[in-house]
């Protein structure tokens, strides 16, 4: 099956909640009075693409749809499609990984948006493209969240660097950039702790792992990217915003986009945070975590 393919697959919950609403939408009015844009709106910030974002986008869409004469459902669907795509457009970034390495990225978001299982299929899609990947299980708060990258090392055939439960975050940090440097390593992916994010003490965790990343390999991390679930909605928003401010973040990554009708938040995301999208997660297979491409994505959620 092709990216598109899956994307399709994967976008099926969120097409039901947005594209096909819209479509119901259009078809129920005789024409697009502000009854039908007000209903719209609803609609789009029902669907988690936010309120900004849903403002922007019936905004463009009146005066699209006045300048085209569109009043038919599928002459509306195009201009959202364009419109939709417009604001995702600059949103087609690869991660930064220069050569020669080790390139680093600091992966950061809360427990349970699926951070350990990203970052394990990153190593995977890297591995696939022939570079040598180190692990570093900075996340020593919790045993779990060490036992699972192990997991995931021998899995995809990378190499780790831990400590024991409880260790500093930032000696774990230290020690990978070490043998990252001298056993020639090409990436570098530091997990980070990921509980109580609105807690200024685990905040600071995260920003004195920077901080040695930066001291001992200059111009690192190359990405510090934060992984959010696509089914938490409008606070994945809240999240990326902390995260921004603490970190640095640099990129995101959305899991989950197979498992909820609210994959508008991507909309959200682009509209109000200028912090690009580069990875979707879109299932549970291994190879199910994919470079972003917004016309892709587009293409996909309106197919």
């Amino acid at each position: 099956m092709g990216l598109i393919d899956r994307l399709k697959e994967g976008l099926a919950k969120t097409r039901q909640g947005l594209v096909d609403k819209v479509t119901e939408l259009v078809t129920g009015y005789k024409k697009l009075d502000e009854d039908f844009y007000e209903e719209l709106e609803a609609l789009l910030i029902q669907a988690d693409v936010g309120v900004q974002g849903a403002i922007k986008l019936v905004d463009n869409l009146r005066e699209k749809a006045r300048i085209h004469k569109a009043e038919t459902p599928d002459a509306v669907k195009a201009i959202l499609k364009e419109e939709i795509a417009a604001m995702l457009g600059s949103n087609s970034e690869p991660l930064n990984l220069p050569a020669p390495g080790p390139a680093v990225i600091m992966v950061v978001g809360v427990n349970g948006v699926g951070k350990t299982t990203t970052i394990g299929k990153l190593a995977y899609k890297l591995k696939q493209e022939g570079k040598k990947v180190l692990l570093v299980a900075g996340d020593t708060f919790r045993a779990a969240a060490i036992d699972q990258l192990e997991i995931w090392a021998n899995r995809v055939g990378a190499e780790l660097i831990k400590h024991q439960e409880g260790a500093d975050p930032a000696a774990v940090a230290f020690d990978g950039i070490q043998a990252a440097k001298s056993r020639q390593v090409d990436v570098v992916l530091i997990d980070t702790a990921g509980r109580l994010h609105n807690k200024v003490n685990l905040m600071e965790e995260v920003r004195k792992v920077r901080r040695v990343i930066e001291r001992e390999l200059p111009g690192a991390p190359h990405e510090v990217l934060l992984v959010l679930d696509a089914t938490t909605g409008q606070n994945a928003v809240a999240q990326a915003k902390l995260f921004g401010e603490a970190t640095g973040v640099t990129a995101i990554a959305l899991t989950k986009l197979d498992g909820t009708a609210k994959g508008g938040v991507i909309i959200a995301v682009s509209s109000q945070l200028d912090i690009p999208v580069k990875l979707v997660g879109i299932g549970e297979k291994i190879d199910d975590l994919k470079d972003f491409n917004s016309h892709e994505f587009v293409e996909a959620l309106f197919a």
